[in-house]
Protein backbone atom coordinates (compact mmCIF):
# COMPACT_ATOMS: atom_id res chain seq x y z
CA UNK A 1 0.00 0.00 0.00
CA UNK A 2 1.19 3.59 -0.81
CA UNK A 3 2.28 5.81 1.66
CA UNK A 4 1.34 8.87 1.98
CA UNK A 5 2.45 11.93 3.96
CA UNK A 6 0.76 13.21 7.30
CA UNK A 7 -0.10 16.50 7.06
CA UNK A 8 1.50 19.10 9.50
CA UNK A 9 -1.06 20.87 11.25
CA UNK A 10 -1.00 23.41 13.93
CA UNK A 11 -2.98 24.25 16.85
CA UNK A 12 -6.35 26.30 16.07
CA UNK A 13 -8.16 25.82 19.46
CA UNK A 14 -7.37 24.09 23.04
CA UNK A 15 -8.90 23.63 26.06
CA UNK A 16 -7.83 25.33 29.01
CA UNK A 17 -8.23 24.17 32.70
CA UNK A 18 -7.36 26.91 35.39
CA UNK A 19 -6.04 29.50 32.35
CA UNK A 20 -3.70 26.15 31.47
CA UNK A 21 -3.97 24.41 28.38
CA UNK A 22 -5.19 20.77 28.34
CA UNK A 23 -6.20 19.25 25.17
CA UNK A 24 -4.78 20.77 21.77
CA UNK A 25 -6.48 20.46 18.87
CA UNK A 26 -4.94 20.88 15.46
CA UNK A 27 -5.61 21.77 12.07
CA UNK A 28 -5.34 23.98 9.23
CA UNK A 29 -7.23 26.61 7.10
CA UNK A 30 -6.82 28.20 3.73
CA UNK A 31 -8.24 31.33 2.66
CA UNK A 32 -8.12 31.99 -1.12
CA UNK A 33 -9.36 34.03 -3.45
CA UNK A 34 -11.43 33.22 -7.11
CA UNK A 35 -7.67 33.78 -9.06
CA UNK A 36 -5.98 31.48 -7.25
CA UNK A 37 -3.97 33.29 -4.41
CA UNK A 38 -3.42 31.65 -0.73
CA UNK A 39 -4.63 35.39 0.99
CA UNK A 40 -3.82 33.77 4.74
CA UNK A 41 -3.23 30.14 6.49
CA UNK A 42 -2.29 27.89 8.63
CA UNK A 43 -0.79 24.94 9.17
CA UNK A 44 -0.35 22.68 6.15
CA UNK A 45 -2.99 23.69 3.17
CA UNK A 46 -0.59 21.81 0.72
CA UNK A 47 -1.34 18.40 1.92
CA UNK A 48 -4.49 16.33 0.97
CA UNK A 49 -6.87 15.93 3.67
CA UNK A 50 -10.47 14.01 2.94
CA UNK A 51 -13.01 16.42 1.49
CA UNK A 52 -15.99 14.13 2.49
CA UNK A 53 -19.61 15.87 2.23
CA UNK A 54 -17.81 19.40 1.79
CA UNK A 55 -17.67 17.95 -1.80
CA UNK A 56 -21.02 17.61 -2.68
CA UNK A 57 -21.62 21.36 -4.39
CA UNK A 58 -19.27 19.67 -6.87
CA UNK A 59 -20.81 15.73 -6.54
CA UNK A 60 -24.01 17.95 -7.63
CA UNK A 61 -22.45 20.11 -10.39
CA UNK A 62 -22.60 17.71 -13.43
CA UNK A 63 -26.32 16.51 -13.14
CA UNK A 64 -27.24 20.34 -12.39
CA UNK A 65 -25.37 21.50 -15.81
CA UNK A 66 -26.79 19.04 -17.69
CA UNK A 67 -30.56 18.09 -16.54
CA UNK A 68 -31.54 20.72 -13.63
CA UNK A 69 -33.90 22.40 -16.39
CA UNK A 70 -34.93 19.28 -17.96
CA UNK A 71 -35.95 18.06 -14.33
CA UNK A 72 -37.15 21.06 -13.41
CA UNK A 73 -34.89 21.55 -10.74
CA UNK A 74 -35.65 24.83 -8.73
CA UNK A 75 -32.83 26.12 -5.67
CA UNK A 76 -34.46 23.87 -3.11
CA UNK A 77 -34.02 20.72 -5.42
CA UNK A 78 -30.33 21.79 -5.91
CA UNK A 79 -29.87 22.40 -2.19
CA UNK A 80 -31.12 19.27 -1.07
CA UNK A 81 -28.62 17.76 -3.53
CA UNK A 82 -26.29 19.39 -1.80
CA UNK A 83 -27.19 18.21 2.00
CA UNK A 84 -25.73 16.42 4.90
CA UNK A 85 -29.19 16.88 6.24
CA UNK A 86 -30.82 16.12 9.47
CA UNK A 87 -33.77 13.55 8.04
CA UNK A 88 -36.61 15.80 9.02
CA UNK A 89 -39.74 15.34 6.55
CA UNK A 90 -39.06 18.77 4.29
CA UNK A 91 -35.36 16.51 3.50
CA UNK A 92 -37.28 13.03 3.15
CA UNK A 93 -40.15 14.05 1.36
CA UNK A 94 -38.37 16.32 -1.29
CA UNK A 95 -35.71 13.41 -1.76
CA UNK A 96 -38.60 10.89 -2.30
CA UNK A 97 -40.53 13.73 -4.92
CA UNK A 98 -36.87 13.74 -6.75
CA UNK A 99 -36.25 9.90 -7.12
CA UNK A 100 -39.96 9.78 -8.08
CA UNK A 101 -39.17 12.07 -11.33
CA UNK A 102 -37.17 9.19 -12.87
CA UNK A 103 -39.82 6.10 -11.87
CA UNK A 104 -37.39 4.98 -8.70
CA UNK A 105 -37.97 4.54 -5.09
CA UNK A 106 -35.58 4.86 -2.15
CA UNK A 107 -34.79 0.84 -2.29
CA UNK A 108 -32.39 2.57 -5.37
CA UNK A 109 -30.17 4.36 -2.72
CA UNK A 110 -27.23 2.27 -1.66
CA UNK A 111 -26.14 4.90 1.42
CA UNK A 112 -27.19 2.81 3.98
CA UNK A 113 -29.65 3.74 6.67
CA UNK A 114 -28.96 6.04 10.10
CA UNK A 115 -31.07 7.41 12.74
CA UNK A 116 -32.03 10.44 11.28
CA UNK A 117 -29.55 13.41 12.96
CA UNK A 118 -32.40 15.47 13.53
CA UNK A 119 -32.48 13.52 17.46
CA UNK A 120 -28.52 14.11 17.74
CA UNK A 121 -28.31 17.82 16.73
CA UNK A 122 -31.70 18.48 18.61
CA UNK A 123 -31.29 16.66 22.09
CA UNK A 124 -35.14 14.95 20.87
CA UNK A 125 -35.37 11.27 21.43
CA UNK A 126 -37.22 8.94 17.87
CA UNK A 127 -40.76 8.23 18.42
CA UNK A 128 -41.48 4.96 19.91
CA UNK A 129 -41.20 2.06 17.27
CA UNK A 130 -40.05 5.09 14.58
CA UNK A 131 -38.65 2.77 11.46
CA UNK A 132 -36.16 4.76 9.36
CA UNK A 133 -34.75 4.38 5.90
CA UNK A 134 -32.38 5.31 3.34
CA UNK A 135 -34.26 8.51 2.32
CA UNK A 136 -33.42 9.74 6.00
CA UNK A 137 -29.81 8.99 5.57
CA UNK A 138 -27.98 12.19 5.78
CA UNK A 139 -26.68 11.64 2.60
CA UNK A 140 -29.84 10.91 0.78
CA UNK A 141 -29.87 14.00 -1.44
CA UNK A 142 -26.59 13.58 -2.63
CA UNK A 143 -27.08 10.00 -3.92
CA UNK A 144 -30.47 10.92 -5.48
CA UNK A 145 -28.66 13.20 -7.66
CA UNK A 146 -26.36 11.02 -8.66
CA UNK A 147 -29.12 8.72 -9.92
CA UNK A 148 -30.72 11.39 -11.56
CA UNK A 149 -27.40 11.65 -13.12
CA UNK A 150 -27.54 8.55 -13.71
CA UNK A 151 -30.61 8.07 -15.65
CA UNK A 152 -29.87 11.45 -17.28
CA UNK A 153 -26.72 9.39 -18.95
CA UNK A 154 -28.58 6.65 -19.94
CA UNK A 155 -26.23 4.98 -17.44
CA UNK A 156 -27.82 1.62 -15.07
CA UNK A 157 -29.38 2.82 -11.84
CA UNK A 158 -28.00 0.03 -10.10
CA UNK A 159 -24.05 0.35 -10.03
CA UNK A 160 -24.12 4.31 -9.88
CA UNK A 161 -21.32 3.95 -7.12
CA UNK A 162 -18.84 2.29 -9.08
CA UNK A 163 -15.72 4.55 -9.72
CA UNK A 164 -16.11 3.28 -13.19
CA UNK A 165 -19.59 3.89 -13.75
CA UNK A 166 -20.32 7.25 -16.08
CA UNK A 167 -22.23 9.17 -12.79
CA UNK A 168 -18.79 9.02 -10.70
CA UNK A 169 -16.39 9.53 -13.91
CA UNK A 170 -18.34 12.53 -14.34
CA UNK A 171 -18.20 13.67 -10.98
CA UNK A 172 -13.71 13.35 -11.26
CA UNK A 173 -13.99 15.28 -13.83
CA UNK A 174 -15.82 17.84 -11.97
CA UNK A 175 -14.13 17.47 -9.25
CA UNK A 176 -10.24 18.21 -11.23
CA UNK A 177 -11.99 21.35 -13.28
CA UNK A 178 -12.91 23.03 -10.07
CA UNK A 179 -9.92 21.84 -7.93
CA UNK A 180 -7.25 22.04 -10.57
CA UNK A 181 -5.90 18.79 -9.30
CA UNK A 182 -5.35 16.69 -12.10
CA UNK A 183 -7.83 13.73 -12.21
CA UNK A 184 -5.04 11.23 -13.00
CA UNK A 185 -4.07 12.89 -9.23
CA UNK A 186 -6.97 12.92 -7.27
CA UNK A 187 -6.47 11.09 -4.25
CA UNK A 188 -9.58 8.41 -3.52
CA UNK A 189 -11.37 7.11 -1.06
CA UNK A 190 -14.90 5.41 -0.27
CA UNK A 191 -17.09 8.12 1.85
CA UNK A 192 -19.26 6.78 5.09
CA UNK A 193 -22.10 6.74 2.15
CA UNK A 194 -20.03 4.14 0.15
CA UNK A 195 -19.47 6.79 -2.79
CA UNK A 196 -16.32 7.83 -3.62
CA UNK A 197 -14.62 10.48 -2.36
CA UNK A 198 -11.59 12.76 -3.16
CA UNK A 199 -8.67 14.04 -0.55
CA UNK A 200 -7.91 17.91 -1.95
CA UNK A 201 -5.42 20.36 -0.72
CA UNK A 202 -6.82 22.67 1.51
CA UNK A 203 -5.83 25.23 -0.78
CA UNK A 204 -7.33 23.50 -3.88
CA UNK A 205 -10.70 23.34 -2.09
CA UNK A 206 -10.79 26.94 -1.06
CA UNK A 207 -10.00 28.14 -4.60
CA UNK A 208 -12.98 25.65 -5.68
CA UNK A 209 -15.67 27.35 -3.32
CA UNK A 210 -14.00 30.81 -4.21
CA UNK A 211 -14.73 29.76 -7.78
CA UNK A 212 -18.47 29.27 -6.89
CA UNK A 213 -18.78 32.77 -5.84
CA UNK A 214 -18.34 34.42 -9.34
CA UNK A 215 -20.86 35.73 -11.32
CA UNK A 216 -20.39 34.71 -14.97
CA UNK A 217 -20.65 31.27 -16.32
CA UNK A 218 -17.88 28.49 -16.28
CA UNK A 219 -16.59 27.78 -20.04
CA UNK A 220 -17.78 23.43 -18.62
CA UNK A 221 -20.39 24.19 -16.23
CA UNK A 222 -22.45 27.36 -17.54
CA UNK A 223 -24.12 29.37 -14.59
CA UNK A 224 -24.47 24.91 -12.38
CA UNK A 225 -22.05 26.46 -10.03
CA UNK A 226 -24.03 29.88 -9.65
CA UNK A 227 -27.05 28.13 -9.03
CA UNK A 228 -25.72 25.80 -6.46
CA UNK A 229 -24.38 28.47 -4.59
CA UNK A 230 -27.39 30.46 -4.45
CA UNK A 231 -29.61 26.91 -3.75
CA UNK A 232 -26.88 26.59 -0.48
CA UNK A 233 -27.49 30.30 0.35
CA UNK A 234 -30.90 30.75 -0.15
CA UNK A 235 -31.76 27.09 1.83
CA UNK A 236 -29.67 26.55 4.54
CA UNK A 237 -32.26 24.85 6.14
CA UNK A 238 -32.67 22.21 3.40
CA UNK A 239 -28.51 21.71 3.30
CA UNK A 240 -28.54 21.24 7.07
CA UNK A 241 -31.35 21.48 9.28
CA UNK A 242 -32.22 22.21 13.00
CA UNK A 243 -28.90 22.80 15.25
CA UNK A 244 -26.49 22.21 12.80
CA UNK A 245 -23.65 24.44 12.10
CA UNK A 246 -24.25 24.92 8.78
CA UNK A 247 -27.65 26.40 9.30
CA UNK A 248 -26.20 28.79 11.60
CA UNK A 249 -23.35 29.94 9.66
CA UNK A 250 -25.36 30.84 6.38
CA UNK A 251 -28.08 32.72 8.52
CA UNK A 252 -24.90 34.50 9.94
CA UNK A 253 -24.12 35.78 6.55
CA UNK A 254 -27.31 37.05 5.43
CA UNK A 255 -27.32 35.90 2.00
CA UNK A 256 -23.44 36.58 1.56
CA UNK A 257 -22.02 33.73 2.51
CA UNK A 258 -22.74 29.88 1.66
CA UNK A 259 -21.14 26.78 3.37
CA UNK A 260 -20.34 23.31 3.86
CA UNK A 261 -19.44 21.02 6.24
CA UNK A 262 -17.76 17.68 6.17
CA UNK A 263 -17.32 14.82 8.32
CA UNK A 264 -14.45 14.33 10.90
CA UNK A 265 -14.21 17.96 11.12
CA UNK A 266 -13.97 19.72 7.35
CA UNK A 267 -15.71 23.28 6.34
CA UNK A 268 -15.95 25.20 3.61
CA UNK A 269 -17.20 28.32 3.43
CA UNK A 270 -17.35 31.23 0.43
CA UNK A 271 -18.45 35.00 0.27
CA UNK A 272 -20.01 36.26 -2.00
CA UNK A 273 -19.10 39.68 -2.16
CA UNK A 274 -15.42 38.95 -1.60
CA UNK A 275 -15.15 36.24 -3.74
CA UNK A 276 -13.44 34.68 -1.21
CA UNK A 277 -13.35 30.78 -0.20
CA UNK A 278 -12.28 29.28 2.84
CA UNK A 279 -11.25 25.53 3.58
CA UNK A 280 -10.67 23.95 7.06
CA UNK A 281 -9.87 21.00 9.06
CA UNK A 282 -9.25 20.21 12.21
CA UNK A 283 -7.06 17.10 12.29
CA UNK A 284 -8.93 15.26 15.09
CA UNK A 285 -11.54 14.87 13.14
CA UNK A 286 -13.74 16.71 16.10
CA UNK A 287 -16.61 19.73 14.79
CA UNK A 288 -16.40 21.66 18.15
CA UNK A 289 -12.75 23.05 18.14
CA UNK A 290 -13.27 23.21 14.48
CA UNK A 291 -16.42 25.86 14.86
CA UNK A 292 -14.50 27.48 17.75
CA UNK A 293 -11.41 28.23 15.65
CA UNK A 294 -13.45 29.16 12.38
CA UNK A 295 -15.50 31.83 14.30
CA UNK A 296 -12.13 33.42 15.32
CA UNK A 297 -10.73 33.09 11.87
CA UNK A 298 -13.72 34.90 10.41
CA UNK A 299 -13.07 37.65 13.05
CA UNK A 300 -9.63 38.11 12.16
CA UNK A 301 -10.62 37.95 8.65
CA UNK A 302 -13.22 41.46 9.12
CA UNK A 303 -15.80 39.33 8.37
CA UNK A 304 -17.60 39.82 11.20
CA UNK A 305 -20.09 42.36 12.72
CA UNK A 306 -21.48 42.42 16.48
CA UNK A 307 -24.81 41.00 14.49
CA UNK A 308 -22.71 38.00 13.22
CA UNK A 309 -20.93 37.92 16.02
CA UNK A 310 -24.16 37.22 18.00
CA UNK A 311 -26.01 35.18 15.36
CA UNK A 312 -22.16 32.65 15.48
CA UNK A 313 -22.51 32.46 19.61
CA UNK A 314 -23.95 29.32 19.85
CA UNK A 315 -20.79 27.29 17.39
CA UNK A 316 -19.14 28.25 20.63
CA UNK A 317 -19.33 25.71 23.45
CA UNK A 318 -20.07 27.40 26.97
CA UNK A 319 -17.22 26.95 29.67
CA UNK A 320 -17.06 23.52 30.95
CA UNK A 321 -18.23 22.08 34.60
CA UNK A 322 -17.44 19.56 36.47
CA UNK A 323 -20.62 16.89 38.20
CA UNK A 324 -20.56 19.08 41.13
CA UNK A 325 -21.66 22.48 38.71
CA UNK A 326 -18.35 23.69 39.04
CA UNK A 327 -17.24 26.24 36.05
CA UNK A 328 -13.77 24.14 35.73
CA UNK A 329 -12.80 25.47 32.18
CA UNK A 330 -13.37 26.69 28.79
CA UNK A 331 -12.72 25.64 24.77
CA UNK A 332 -11.03 28.38 23.13
CA UNK A 333 -9.44 29.52 19.67
CA UNK A 334 -5.71 29.56 19.34
CA UNK A 335 -5.16 29.73 15.79
CA UNK A 336 -3.35 33.45 14.29
CA UNK A 337 -4.18 33.51 10.52
CA UNK A 338 -0.71 34.58 8.65
CA UNK A 339 -0.52 36.23 4.92
CA UNK A 340 -0.68 33.63 2.39
CA UNK A 341 2.21 32.83 -0.13
CA UNK A 342 0.65 33.40 -3.45
CA UNK A 343 -0.77 31.28 -6.01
Amino acid sequence: MREYPLPHHQPIAASFRGGYPENVHHGSFAVVDATGHLLAAVGDVDTPVFTRSALKPLQAMPLVAASADKLGLDDADIALLCASHNGEPMHVERAARLLARIGASEAALACGTHEPYLFRFTGQTPPAGARFGPLHHNCSGKHTGMLLLADALGAPLGSYLDPGHPTQQAIARCVSHWSGVPEASLVRGIDGCSAPNFALPLRSLAHAFARLTQPGPDPVYGHAPQRIARALGHHPELVSGQGRNDLVLMRAGRGDWFSKVGADGVQTLASFSRGIGIAAKCGDGQLAPLMVALVAALDQLGWLDDAARGALASLIPPPMKNAAGIEVGELRAVLTLRPGSGS
